[in-house]
């Protein structure tokens, strides 16, 4: 298998021009299989808590009896199938294609739009979160189900990645979103980012995009492997990576290096800390100016 066999030179074209690209056919029946059987073990698992832990991350409406879970931390990390689906073959041979062969898996995470109740997600910047000492980062979003544009779809803002860095704060600590009212960019030409189960959606680190509750009958789970150059260093500090060790073992392609690669990007560190900590759902309830009701059907 070549990487032309999974994408395109005009696929890798439009992730430059554009800041993401969805191609199709990267994880079987089979891999979806055992996806969401896991996942559907791991939401059992929320089954009679009544808080959040390290791996789950619950939704406002949660009981111990009718567990109700909108995030999944950390997937590659705490689980053997998600780890090795995110060194499958297609993958890698797309995110070559996208930002070099020497990869480093730096964070995962599952959100969940669970049909009629998912969470929104306030429009945002990745790198926000977590800057590097380079823009070779992006997000794969792994579609465990069909994305459509009535179930909560991802959005993005075409070229917003060669843009600034936008204030993710309020009133002087970091909330992990933008005004929308404040930011110079046009959120109505997003574009929804739809496909069916087991195409992967590719965004770049500094794309703005943002999803509302998924009010639709149909459930909208996404997996989201954080990928980053292996020359890419997060300008936070090693604590970040934790250790050398840690950082060796998450590289999923290629070779390792202490040499960081650097370049001229803007940059807002993620300083003061917001008051609430744990996910980005838990920072954005601070935010006074939300873009996404409750009750929209339009999405991340």
């Amino acid at each position: 298998m070549t990487t032309q066999d999974v994408i395109t030179e005009e696929q890798v074209r439009a992730y430059h021009e554009h800041g993401f690209v969805v191609v199709e056919d990267i994880f079987s029946t089979e891999d979806l299989a055992l996806m969401r059987q896991t996942l559907d073990e791991l939401i059992e698992s929320a089954r009679g808590l009544t808080d959040h832990t390290e791996i789950l991350d619950l939704e406002p409406s949660h009981a111990p009896d009718a567990p109700k879970v909108r995030r999944i931390k950390s997937p590659f990390e705490n689980h053997p199938v998600y780890r090795s689906m995110g060194k499958h073959p297609k993958l890698l041979a797309v995110l070559r294609a996208l930002i070099g062969n020497d990869l480093r898996m730096h964070g995962s995470k599952i959100n969940l739009k669970s049909a009629k109740f998912g969470s929104p997600v306030e429009w945002h910047q990745d790198w926000a979160f977590y800057p590097h000492t380079n823009d070779d980062v992006l997000a794969v979003g792994v579609m465990l189900d069909d994305m459509t544009e009535d179930n909560g779809p991802l959005l993005c803002i075409p070229g917003s990645h060669k843009g600034p860095t936008f204030d993710h704060h309020q009133d002087g600590r970091f909330v992990g979103a933008m005004d929308p009212d404040k930011c110079d960019v046009n959120l109505n030409s997003a574009v929804p980012i739809t496909g069916k189960a087991g195409s992967c959606s590719f965004h770049h680190v500094r794309m703005v995009h943002g999803s509302g509750m998924n009010t639709s009958g149909k459930d909208r789970r996404l997996m989201l492997y954080q990928v980053a150059a292996a020359d890419a260093w997060d300008i936070r500090g090693m604590g970040r990576v934790g250790s050398w060790d840690n950082y060796v073992d998450t590289m999923i392609s290629g070779e390792p290096t202490n040499e960081p690669r650097t370049v001229s990007t803007p940059i807002r560190l993620p300083f003061p800390e917001p008051e609430k900590v744990g996910s980005i759902y838990e920072s954005q309830t601070l935010l006074k100016n939300k873009y996404f009701s409750d009750d929209q059907s339009v999405a991340e």
